[in-house]
């Protein structure tokens, strides 16, 4: 694809881009696909798989009650339980306020690890890292920022996305859908969203704008982007995913550089099957 080319003029030491299709699969590439980068918050994609598998398999409940007083799992992975960004101390009211945190993340693993028995690490690993072979990818840190992978391995985890196995289709719809609409918030690096639309761990693009996905993406965009300098988009509108992994913090140059790329990788996607 040479959209995906345009990556290569980014400010950026190393980048790797893989473009999927449903269900042609890979469709495109830049860079070196094996190399393993830290994901900062794009670990949260993965880290919520594992909990639609644990919710799938019985182990784990989403009203089960978890975190502040009166929150339950669905709160916590949805960003609604009220806590602080990166402490688990309560801001709002659950179901209140949409406030993006880290610390949500790590209190909702630690519940998934205890009701599953093992480490999250561990789960996560044989929940979906395993089956999926991403053999590069794990959890060093962080249940909301640290986790470590490839794009060879994100591009297994987007064809999981646009094509379930691990998890009914079912229940992905449901994790890519809205959840307790209507609550804003910030979205980091974008500013304050009217309303900040998140599904059960994905955040949604909808109306959001600016928004580090295309202007041409639909509403229906899913995924999630990085610190360290990542992303990964799901349009079920055109059943295709971009990933994008750098060595770059995000930053000025990704909120200029990032919109107009995928913007420029959907228009080729739609075209190819024009």
């Amino acid at each position: 694809m040479q959209s995906v080319e345009v990556a290569a003029s980014w400010p950026v030491e190393n980048v790797a881009v893989a473009v999927v299709s449903s269900p042609d699969g890979v469709v495109g590439t830049l860079g070196d696909q094996e190399r393993v980068f830290p994901l900062a918050s794009v670990t949260k994609l993965l880290t919520s798989y594992a909990v639609l598998v644990a919710v799938e398999e019985g182990a784990v409940e989403w009203d089960q009650p978890c975190g502040p007083a009166g929150s339950t799992v669905r709160h916590l992975i949805a960003h609604t339980a009220g806590y602080a960004f990166d402490k688990p101390e309560a801001q709002a009211a659950p179901g209140t306020r949409r406030i993006y945190s880290n610390a949500g993340f790590d209190v909702l693993a630690s519940f998934v690890g205890e009701a599953c028995e093992m480490p999250f690490a561990t789960y996560l690993h044989e929940a979906v890292f395993a089956p999926l072979g991403m053999k590069s990818s794990a959890l060093v840190g962080s249940a909301g920022a640290g986790a470590e992978s490839s794009a060879a391995d994100l591009a297994l985890f987007a064809a999981e996305l646009l094509s379930p196995r691990l998890v009914s289709p079912e229940l992905v719809a449901e994790a890519t859908s809205v959840v307790f609409p209507g609550l804003n918030g910030v979205l980091p690096g974008y500013g304050m969203q009217k309303p900040n639309d998140w599904g059960l761990g994905f955040e949604i693009r909808s109306t959001k704008s600016p928004h580090w996905t295309g202007n041409s993406s639909s509403p229906r965009t899913f995924g999630h982007f990085g610190q360290s300098g990542t992303f990964l988009w799901v349009d079920p509108e055109i059943s295709a995913a971009c990933v994008a992994l750098t060595d770059l913090r995000f930053g000025p140059w990704a909120v200029e550089a990032w919109t107009p790329f995928s913007d420029g990788v959907r228009a080729e996607l739609v075209s190819r099957r024009a």
